[in-house]
């Protein structure tokens, strides 16, 4: 919806900086409140608080965003597959993270991840071959910008997710901080976000997304490469703040300019599946950078968890996020192409109203 709202220019670089950083509020406030829930209620209410908050949503989707038109018409909807994409994803997450208990090269996780491989293979072939609207159009992906953006955003997901649950790992088994105290210690890391995501828009006037999707993903891993120096000995002043705020400032100059630049680089038509896309790349990315990243981390721990060596298995998968990160600007850098930034002299109000057609 901002891409069709505030499809060029400095208002859709705008529009995107406020997008990020109401993300940054939403996740700071979310860990507060799951904080809260599992101290002094059960850590089932961090579920049962999501169903006022989805209604509440709704409520405000329902009398707030204005009705436009589809661009294009209806078509029957791929139910084949969204089954086999979510059957073929599912396999592949559940064959990681069960070789905590059988190795890679088990049997067990051997044929799951083939099962994974051969339903998402069918997946590719039922989207290219079927008569329905495709879940995910394959020309859309041979486009560089969105394939680009997307293998951009996955590396995001994953390093960022894992990292969420390393350092409130840490926080609570190592230096023994009780959980609604540790959800207000990820407070600086969402405040970094929301300073990042002004400069991001700031900067967005005169530099391309391309840019600031480099520079986001050198800070973001070096920030991730800060955290990987933490000790068992360690503190949050020193192994925690100042890493969660140059890895939230990195991850803010991320988020809006890798939509923008996902949504830019589909056809208006598609814009809503380039959108779709994007989220689920993120998600994806989460789900498997926390299976492979813990995994690699509970191994590196060993048999015998003390608190050292437990320690030095959250500093392992921070360590990967790194290079996650590391590798999602060389991706950036050879992947995505190169834009102009938005002008400078085109009016920041200037804003591109959908139809109503209520």
């Amino acid at each position: 919806m901002l891409t069709a709202t505030f499809p060029t220019g400095r208002a859709r670089v705008r529009a995107f900086g406020v997008w990020a950083a109401t993300n940054a509020a939403g996740g700071a406030l979310g860990v507060l409140i799951g904080g809260v829930l599992t101290q002094y209620a059960s850590w089932r209410w961090v579920m049962f608080i999501s169903v006022p908050m989805a209604a509440v949503a709704l409520a405000m989707t329902w009398y707030g965003i204005v009705a436009d038109r589809p661009l294009t018409p209806t078509a029957r909807p791929d139910v084949l597959g969204a089954v086999l994409a979510t059957g073929g994803m599912s396999l592949l997450v559940f064959g990681i993270v069960r070789t905590d208990r059988h190795p890679w090269t088990s049997t067990t996780t051997l044929t799951t991840l083939a099962a994974a491989v051969a339903v998402l293979t069918v997946f590719v072939l039922v989207e290219r071959r079927t008569t329905r609207e495709p879940l995910i159009r394959p020309g859309l992906l041979a486009n560089r910008a969105v394939a680009g953006a997307n293998t951009y955003n996955l590396l995001l997901g994953a390093a960022m997710a894992a990292s969420f649950y390393f350092a409130s790992l840490y926080l609570q088994r190592i230096l023994g901080i009780e959980p609604a105290r540790a959800g207000t210690m990820f407070l600086p890391f969402a405040v970094g976000i929301g300073i990042g995501s002004v400069l991001a828009v700031k900067l967005g006037y005169r530099l391309p997304p391309r840019t600031l999707l480099i520079g986001g993903g050198l800070l973001t891993a070096a920030g991730f490469a800060w955290f990987g120096r933490i000790s068992a000995d360690g503190s949050f002043l020193t192994d925690i703040l100042a890493p969660s705020i140059v890895t939230g400032i990195g991850f803010g100059f991320c988020l809006g300019p890798v939509v923008s630049m996902a949504t830019a680089g589909a056809p208006p038509q598609e814009s809503g599946a380039a959108s779709a896309l994007l989220n689920s790349s993120r998600q994806i990315g989460a789900s498997l950078g926390l299976a492979a990243l813990g995994t690699a981390a509970q191994h590196h721990t060993g048999p015998i968890p003390t608190p050292s060596a437990v320690t030095s298995g959250y500093a392992l998968g921070m360590s990967l996020g790194a290079a996650l990160l590391l590798a999602a600007v060389a991706i950036a850098i050879t992947v995505l192409p190169r834009t102009a930034p938005a002008t400078s002299t085109e009016p920041a109000e200037s804003v591109v109203q959908p139809t109503d057609s209520k």
